[in-house]
């Protein structure tokens, strides 16, 4: 199911009313009831949220909402009340709720970001530790490789335990969680950034203590900084291709895809991709690797891919869609946005309600185009490797999950993100909170594959993971092994 351009960036006003009582990392506290939201947000979810229930009672989400309520109605600041936000957002565990920076506005990112408090190195995550992949401070004191074990004192262990209940993902795909709270330098917002002053008084500088027993002093960095350190391949040109293609002498094509959402994109990547994959047996490929590594979806690009590998069409997913209402109720209208308004009245194409309470939606039922991926162009017979990890939630995740069912290739990485118990997605609102400001992403579509199936992810069919050591020495350990399984096929 296709996330979400995060691209839509849609304008909202709020009111903010400041006085001055909190604590001084936090900012200053907010005097104005925003607990009527919580009212809003409890109708909207308890009408329309198809997964709401997925993983809680509604005793669960009725009393989280309830002590939501409560925290914003008495004086506290911004950063607090955002916090307690994310946790209740997140505690729905699904990987498409949750409020959004690219949805909310210039006033709320504006709070989102009011100070120097970004840590000035991009890494990931390896065993508890921070794993610098990119120094950005001002003082060069942090190199790749560079492992981090606290921040002014804190373990970053208990860092990461504290960030995690604020992650978005589906069911108890915790390595998605863990990804999230990476910094790698491809979101123009990076969910780590917005969530560590949410739980520590991290402002201008901070001591960072080093696994070797060093600690280093370092200034902290701008969300400008931060966007102003992306190298030029890492920013793509409106409408430009933001795949990469390379053919080296070894005779494999390697395919890196770092995103699929390419809603409003004036490039053609449907004609592009297919010429890829059409050149592949008349340029005598030896094989091909598809690096998906740190995409989480957007349109079915893969689809495209697939037509490529089959000899004959395949059935798409049998999995049916599912919304919790055919109408909007109409007093919500003044607060739901979306790209399409249509959402606001699926009509005969919801049918239902069933038992649980649930329409099948038949919107997207609409011939052999819905239902097959079609044998296209020219099938590759040759040996093809996906690179997967736990970015790969939506579209890559379905993806993912087709190659490995179909056995089309091998999959090699680390988990990915997604459930295998279905995602939310397809369609959104944007809920607007006329008191907060505040935007929060609402999908409209759930898919529901069994209720025997695990709550997890997708394992890769070789699992390779990095480590620090070859992080430090600029190694890709995933990109090797694929080649050499390729090489030795």
């Amino acid at each position: 199911m296709p996330a979400l351009s995060r691209r839509h960036l849609l304008q909202t006003a709020g009111g903010f009313a400041l006085a001055a009582a909190s604590p001084a990392w936090a900012g200053p506290a907010i005097v104005q009831d925003w607990s009527s939201d919580i009212a809003i947000l409890r109708r909207a979810w308890e009408t329309m949220h198809p997964g709401l229930y997925r993983y809680s009672t509604p005793d669960q989400i009725s009393g989280r909402l309830d002590a939501l309520a409560v925290e914003w109605s008495g004086p506290s600041a911004f950063r607090q009340r955002f916090a307690a936000l994310t946790r209740v957002t997140a505690s729905v565990r699904c990987g498409h709720t949750y409020p959004s920076p690219y949805n909310g506005g210039e006033a709320v990112r504006a709070l989102i970001y009011p100070d120097r408090s970004l840590v000035p190195f991009r890494f990931v995550w390896i065993d508890g530790r921070m794993v610098v992949t990119h120094d950005d401070s001002a003082e060069q004191t942090l190199p790749r490789g560079t492992q981090i074990i606290a921040i002014d004192g804190l373990a970053t262990s208990e860092i990461l335990a504290q960030l995690l209940p604020m992650a978005r993902a589906d069911g108890a795909s915790d390595a998605k969680r863990v990804s999230l709270m990476e910094v790698r330098g491809d979101d123009g917002y990076e969910t780590f950034d917005i969530h560590l002053p949410l739980i520590m008084p991290i402002r201008d500088r901070a001591v960072f203590s080093l696994r070797d027993g060093a600690t280093v002093q370092a200034e902290l960095l701008t969300l400008a900084q931060r966007r102003a350190n992306r190298t030029e391949a890492e920013t793509v040109t409106e409408g430009g291709n933001p795949w990469s293609l390379k053919k080296d002498g070894d005779g494999i094509v390697r395919l890196t895809m770092p995103g699929w959402a390419l809603y409003d994109s004036a490039f053609d990547w449907q004609t592009w991709l297919g010429g890829v994959m059409d050149d592949l047996t008349g340029d005598g490929a030896r094989g091909l690797i598809v690096d998906l590594r740190g995409n989480e979806g957007g349109l079915d690009c893969g689809n495209i891919i697939l037509s490529r590998l089959i000899q004959r069409d395949i059935p798409l997913s049998r999995n049916q869609r599912f919304v919790r209402y055919r109408q909007a109720p109409e007093d919500l209208h003044p607060y739901l946005d979306t790209w399409d308004r249509s959402f606001l009245d699926w009509g005969e194409q919801a049918i239902g309600p069933d038992a649980r309470g649930f329409y099948r939606l038949t919107r997207y039922d609409d011939g052999d185009a819905s239902t097959v991926i079609p044998a296209l162009g020219r099938r590759y017979a040759g040996p093809v490797v996906v690179l997967c990890d736990a970015s790969n939630s939506s579209a890559t995740f379905v993806f993912a999950q087709s190659v490995k069912d179909l056995g089309l290739a091998t999959l090699l990485g680390t988990t990915t993100g997604g459930n295998r118990r279905g995602i939310n997605g397809g369609a959104f609102f944007f809920l607007r909170l006329p008191a907060s400001g505040l935007e929060i992403d609402l999908p409209l579509i759930a898919s529901f594959p069994g209720p025997d199936l695990p709550d997890a992810a997708i394992q890769p069919d070789i699992f390779v993971p990095a480590t620090a050591a070859d992080i430090a020495a600029g190694l890709d350990p995933q990109m090797a092994a694929a080649s050499a399984l390729i090489l030795n096929a």
